[in-house]
């Protein structure tokens, strides 16, 4: 391993000092294997110098990483960022449509693979008329790959070798460090690019904020998110500026994830709400399950004060936090941490309050007009500082639509599109609804928020969800319910809801599913449910 002769800027800096501090301590398990930090960095190290020495002139240094839960994973994405590329996560889950409207909105000239991702190279490279250098740092076998593409370039494993004396690249502040695509409402996935500042800022903030809870290189991080989800940056970055152990299950270990946390003696999870709920099913989560859990992190979409008491109790060690901030801003722009003994009481409709603003980060709850509202009063909320990240890739007016300056006020602004209200000075900022999730029925504003909250409670469940249904050019004609309990009696639901709802708010229809749909990075997927709806 050459040492590092320079400071190094960039995302990949903190993973780098642990390699100085920590070389032989774990940084990664997956695929049955344990890896230190110098054996991970020769990996990325061998994928960065041929990155580097294969640019073309004026080629975008992006690189696509299309593969899941492997090796090549986390030694391309390091690899990637240490040779000054920007990472375009890929999911080799996805439909190969999908992926390749991707790498074309990229104008990909370079991915990474591993056996996942080389199954889908007949539907990606159908048609792509430009080269593509293509590293297999999972195998040698590439003659028939290179006879079926001859335009591209295959790299296998034993070309994947770190030249004497070559460093890791230092990057500017302003230079690409990740370009993720999220759904868009057009049916074509929309990019947002974060740049290195974006992310060393997070990463920051992330180690001030844990380093004082005790958090250090002793600690083992999940990596339970996919790495085409933003929060996969919390796993994988801030593990390693600790110095922690990242592990990855395989296919087979998530079945049952909560073993998974047992046998591996995790001490850091993060997880969408959707997936604590799964896991909490027939009674996972039971008081003291886990007692070497130290730090568990809910994020991605609303917490229920149900579920993270019940974590709270099966994780009695742990502290247990809600964390709030969309892809645009980079993974956390607000904290909420449990208190058992008083946070049920700051929250509202049963879900947990999105928080306060972290070091660094301006939230502004707004009217129409984008004034600000007096405290108490409901608003959009606006998100501002140095992880907001310069809008969509190559959509300018998208980008105007949803980052604004506001007079009088320094920095730009982030429309989150998210309802909130701070339920008053000293006190939490709570989260009400999407403003799509608020709708107008006979001219009556309704937050589904409050619909789901009775549902729940009706139910006896953790896990439901209000739509505005049909809907109607201003809002809807009425709403449906959903419930995961297959068993649950709908007349006594629907009896229990009119005494506590107004009439025009009680489901005129509750669906029973076994299990809700999940999108890709494991929330509720409440397109699927209204595209249900229509069928």
């Amino acid at each position: 391993m050459t040492p590092l002769k320079k400071d190094i800027y960039g995302l990949h800096a903190g993973f780098l000092e642990s390699v100085r501090r920590f070389p032989t301590r774990p940084a990664l398990e997956v695929e049955g294997q344990v890896l230190t930090y110098a054996e991970l960095r020769s990996h990325a190290a061998g994928i960065a110098a041929v990155l580097a020495a294969g640019v073309r002139p004026g080629a975008p240094l992006l690189a696509g990483v299309l593969a899941n839960r492997s090796l090549p994973v986390y030694a391309g994405l390091l690899g990637t960022l240490m040779a000054g590329f920007g990472i375009v996560p890929l999911n080799p889950g996805f439909p190969p449509q999908r992926t390749r409207q991707m790498i074309d909105q990229a104008e990909l000239e370079v991915l990474i693979l591993d056996a996942k991702g080389e199954s889908q190279l007949g539907e990606i490279l159908a048609d792509i008329g430009r080269s593509l250098q293509i590293v297999l740092p999972y195998t040698n076998d590439v003659e028939a790959l290179r006879a079926r593409w001859p335009q591209h370039r295959f790299v296998p494993a034993s070309e994947l070798v770190e030249p004497v004396g070559w460093e890791p690249v230092s990057v500017a502040p302003d230079s690409l460090a990740y370009l993720f695509f999220t759904s868009g409402s057009t049916g074509v996935p929309k990019g947002v690019g974060v740049l290195h500042r974006n992310t060393l800022r997070f990463v920051a903030m992330s180690v001030e904020r844990y380093a004082v809870c005790g958090v250090s290189e002793t600690d083992r991080f999940s990596q339970f998110y996919d790495i085409t989800f933003d929060s996969s940056m919390f796993d994988l970055y801030v593990c390693w500026a600790f110095g922690g152990c990242l592990c990855s299950p395989s296919h087979v270990e998530w079945v049952n994830p909560n073993k998974y946390i047992i046998e591996k003696e995790l001490t850091v999870i993060d997880i969408v709400p959707s997936t604590g709920h799964a896991l909490n099913r027939t009674n996972g989560w039971r008081p003291g399950r886990f007692p070497r859990l130290r730090l568990c992190r809910f994020g991605g979409e609303a917490l229920s004060a149900d579920l993270a008491a019940t974590l709270s109790a099966a994780a009695p060690n742990a502290i247990v936090e809600n964390v709030y901030g969309p892809t645009e801003c980079t993974v956390d722009a607000a904290y909420y941490r449990w208190k058992p003994d008083s946070s049920a009481s700051e929250c509202l409709h049963g879900i947990v309050p999105i928080g306060d603003a972290g070091p660094k980060v301006t939230l502004m709850i707004v009217d129409q007009g984008l004034e600000a509202v007096p405290i108490g009063e409901e608003g959009e909320l606006l998100i501002s500082g140095e992880q907001v990240t310069p809008g969509y890739w190559r959509n300018p007016e998208r980008t105007a639509q949803a980052f604004v300056n506001i007079p009088h006020r320094e920095g730009r602004y982030y429309r989150t599109g998210d309802l909130v209200r701070k339920l008053g000075v000293d006190r939490p900022i709570v989260f009400l609804g999407r403003l799509d999730h608020q709708i107008k029925i006979a001219g009556v504003r309704i937050e589904l928020g409050e619909v789901e909250k009775a549902l729940r409670d009706a139910a006896e469940t953790d896990l439901a969800v209000a739509l505005g249904w049909p809907l109607t050019s201003s809002g809807a004609a009425g709403i449906v319910g959903f419930i995961a309990d297959p068993g649950a009696n709908v007349d006594a639901i629907r009896g229990r809801l009119k005494h506590v709802l107004p009439s025009v708010m009680v489901p005129r229809e509750i669906h029973l599913l076994a299990s809700f749909p999940l999108n890709n990075n494991g929330k509720i997927d409440r397109k699927a449910l209204l595209e249900s709806l229509s069928d």
